[in-house]
C-alpha cells in the first residue's frame, strides 16, 4: 500500500480506463469523486502518489489536493485536467503544492512516466523522513542522555519541561511537535558551561550574585550555538535562544521581537520552565498556575490556558518507593538522588531511561546510593496513590 497511486475524478470510465492502461505497471486505486478520494486518502492511505482531476462537483481539485496535503502531507500530488490556463496551474501549484500538472488527453507513456517520477520523489520524502525521526532522533537522545549524566540538575529540570511542553502542545492541537518536544529536551544544553552549584540556587530560589545570574543567562545563547551547527535544528536552535523572553518583549535576547512574532516552541517553553521553577520552590500546581496568571505580559494567555487544561487532566500515578534494581524505565524520579556521602546524582522530575537506571544500578552496586528512591508510575487501574 505504501507505494499505490490514487486516481480521483468524477467519471467512472476514465478511471476504469486509467486502470487498464496501469495495473500491470502500478497499483492502482481509483475514488469517484472527491469525497470518496478524501475518505480513500483518510482510510486507506498513505498513497505514494494522488492524482485528481481538475473539473469535479462539489470540491475541484485544487481544493481536493489542499486537503490531501493536510492529512497525507507525505504524498505526492498530480493534477489532470482538460483546462490548461495559467490561474488553474498556479492555483494547483500553490494552494496543493502540485508536483506534476498534466493535461487531459494523457498519453499512456507521458502518465506512466509522471508517475514514476511521483515514486521517486515519494521515496526521496520517505527516506528523509526516515533519516530524520531515526539519524537525527538517535543524535539527540544521544545529547539529552550526555546532558544527563554530566548535569543531572540541568537535565532533570529539560525532562520535566518536555513532559509540559507534549501536553500543551495536545492541549493546543498541534500535530507536528518534533521540533517543540526536541527544543524542550535540549533547552538546558547550554547549563554544561553553568555549574551544579550555581543552576541549584537559580531553580530553587537562592539567592544569587551578579556574576552567577550572568552566568545562568548566558545559557541560551550558549544552547542555541550549540545546537544551530547540527543540520535540520535551526529552528530548534531558535526556540532555545527565545526561551526566557516574555511574551511583551522583555528579557534576552534584547532585539525587539514580541508576541506572537516569538517562536511558538518558544512561548511553549517559557511557560514551562516558569512552571517547573514555582513547583520547585514549593508551590502546588494549582498556585503556580495562578502566579503565572499574575505576571502581566510574561507569557502568552492561550498557552497558559493551555497548561489549565493539562493540569486539569493529568493522568493519575501512583507513588512508590522502591530499591534501584526494581525501577523500570518510564517511572518518574519523585526526589532528588543522593550518594550516601550527600554528593548530588540525579535531580527529580526524569523519566527513567535505559541509560540513566545503568548509571543508578552501577552505584547502587556498591551502596553508593542511598536506597530506596521514591518515583512515580502510572495506575494500572487508573486509580491514584
Amino acid at each position: 500500500m505504501s507505494e499505490t497511486i490514487l486516481f480521483v475524478d468524477d467519471d467512472a470510465n476514465v478511471l476504469a480506463a486509467y486502470q487498464r492502461q496501469l495495473r500491470k505497471q502500478f497499483s492502482v486505486q481509483t475514488a469517484l469523486g472527491s469525497e470518496a478520494g478524501l475518505a480513500a486518502v483518510s482510510g486507506h492511505g498513505p498513497f505514494a502518489v494522488v492524482f485528481a482531476d481538475m473539473q469535479m462537483p462539489g470540491m475541484d481539485g485544487v481544493e481536493f489536493l489542499r486537503r490531501v496535503r493536510a492529512l497525507a502531507p507525505d504524498s505526492v500530488r498530480m493534477m489532470l485536467t482538460g483546462n490548461t490556463d495559467q490561474r488553474t496551474a498556479m492555483a494547483a501549484v500553490n494552494e496543493g503544492a502540485v508536483f506534476r500538472f498534466l493535461t487531459k488527453p494523457c498519453p499512456p507513456e507521458v502518465l506512466a512516466g509522471a508517475i514514476r517520477a511521483g515514486l521517486a520523489q515519494y521515496r526521496l520524502i520517505v527516506a528523509e523522513k526516515e533519516l530524520l525521526e531515526q539519524t537525527l532522533g538517535g543524535s539527540v537522545q544521544v545529547m539529552a542522555d550526555v546532558l544527563a549524566l554530566t548535569n543531572p540538575l540541568a537535565f532533570g529540570r529539560a525532562a520535566r519541561a518536555r513532559g509540559l511542553v507534549q501536553q500543551m502542545a495536545r492541549a493546543l492541537g498541534l500535530a507536528d511537535t518534533w521540533q517543540l518536544e526536541v527544543a524542550a529536551m535540549l533547552s538546558q544544553v547550554g547549563c554544561v558551561a553553568v555549574p551544579e552549584t550555581v543552576l541549584a540556587k537559580v531553580y530553587r530560589g537562592g539567592d544569587v550574585t551578579p556574576r552567577e545570574l550572568a552566568m545562568f543567562e548566558a545559557h541560551p545563547d550558549i544552547g542555541r550555538d550549540l545546537i544551530r551547527k547540527i543540520p535540520r535544528l535551526e529552528a530548534v536552535a531558535e526556540i532555545i535562544a527565545y526561551q526566557e523572553k516574555r511574551f511583551d518583549g522583555q528579557g534576552p535576547p534584547p532585539d525587539g521581537r514580541l508576541g506572537a512574532d516569538l517562536p511558538l516552541g518558544a512561548r511553549l517553553l517559557k511557560v514551562a520552565l516558569d512552571f517547573d521553577n514555582l513547583k520547585e520552590r514549593g508551590h502546588s500546581g494549582s498556585a503556580a498556575l495562578e502566579h503565572l496568571r499574575y505576571r502581566a505580559g510574561w507569557y502568552d494567555p492561550g498557552v497558559v490556558d493551555a497548561l489549565d487544561r493539562v493540569l486539569r487532566a493529568v493522568t493519575p500515578r501512583v507513588r512508590l518507593t522502591l530499591p534501584v534494581g526494581e525501577l523500570c524505565c518510564q517511572m518518574q524520579l519523585d526526589e532528588d538522588v543522593h550518594l550516601i556521602n550527600g554528593v548530588f546524582l540525579v535531580g527529580k522530575g526524569p523519566e527513567t531511561t535505559e541509560p540513566l537506571l545503568q548509571r543508578l544500578r552501577n552505584f547502587a552496586v556498591n551502596g553508593a546510593i542511598r536506597e530506596p528512591v521514591r518515583v512515580l508510575a502510572v495506575a494500572p487501574d487508573g486509580g491514584s496513590g
